[in-house]
């Protein structure tokens, strides 16, 4: 499995600029010599000052979403262009919200992948079955749907930039999370369809991330699953202290 653990804050529709700069004063006195890979995540208006304030650590920058058009008439969005120009490093794709509040398909998200990959960001892809999907056992066929159409026409050598997430919709922000070993057993189903659709190669190197109500004490048991290469996280992500140890789990 990869080495290095990936552990992604997004931050959602949450902080102000000078929350987001007061965060990271205190998140960098917390983490003096991060073991794992760290990406903040914060809201566009953020991160342009987000920046600045991570420079010179570790830390590396992560957009919430953007669109799959490289310029033009569209208000209100943002683009790969844009991202790279505020020192983002990475994206977070297909994220349920975005699938539920904005109709986003897989077939929007593979637009999406395609084009910030062809600007050098490296994408976190989000995936998970809703809660009446898993009382209808369907979760494996959710996630082998989802993973096909968003990763269509994705090559080997580009899944060098991908990071999959697997979000089961049921325990984002309810305060309930899968098991370490339900997360265990989508992280392996979706290892071997990496294997399946690429090679072994793809399958032992491509990051599975788990999200869903992730906090500082149920870090450590989830990271000690075989599968499991680290995290997108929430509401814990918010404060400084929570989101410090469950880096350092």
């Amino acid at each position: 499995m990869p080495g290095k653990k990936l552990i992604a804050a997004n931050w959602k529709m949450n902080k102000t600029i000078p929350e987001a700069v007061s965060f990271i004063s205190d998140f960098k006195n917390l983490i003096k010599n991060p073991k794992n890979e760290i990406v903040i995540c914060p809201p566009f208006t953020a991160l342009n000052e987000v920046k600045k304030s991570i420079k010179g650590t570790k830390i590396k920058l992560g957009a919430q979403n953007m669109h799959f058009e490289e310029k033009g008439a569209f208000t209100g969005e943002i683009s790969a262009a844009m991202l790279k120009d505020t020192g983002c490093e990475y994206v977070i794709l297909g994220h349920s919200e975005r699938r539920h509040y904005s109709n986003e398909t897989d077939e929007l998200i593979n637009k999406k992948i395609k084009t910030a990959l062809k600007n050098n960001l490296k994408i976190i892809l989000c995936i998970g079955e809703a809660l009446k999907q898993r009382e209808s056992n369907e979760t494996m066929k959710i996630i082998e749907s989802q993973l096909k159409n968003c990763l269509k026409n994705i090559s080997n050598n580009e899944m060098k930039n991908i990071a999959i997430a697997y979000e089961p919709v049921w325990a984002i922000g309810t305060g309930k999370n899968a098991t370490p070993e339900q997360a265990e057993e989508a992280h392996k189903f979706i290892r071997q369809l990496l294997k399946k659709s690429y090679n072994e190669n793809v399958s032992n190197n491509t990051r599975i991330l788990y999200g869903g109500s992730v906090n500082e004490k149920n870090a450590g048991e989830l990271l000690a699953m075989k599968n499991i290469d680290g995290f997108l996280i929430g509401g814990a992500s918010l404060n400084p202290r929570s989101f410090a140890e469950i880096c350092s789990a």
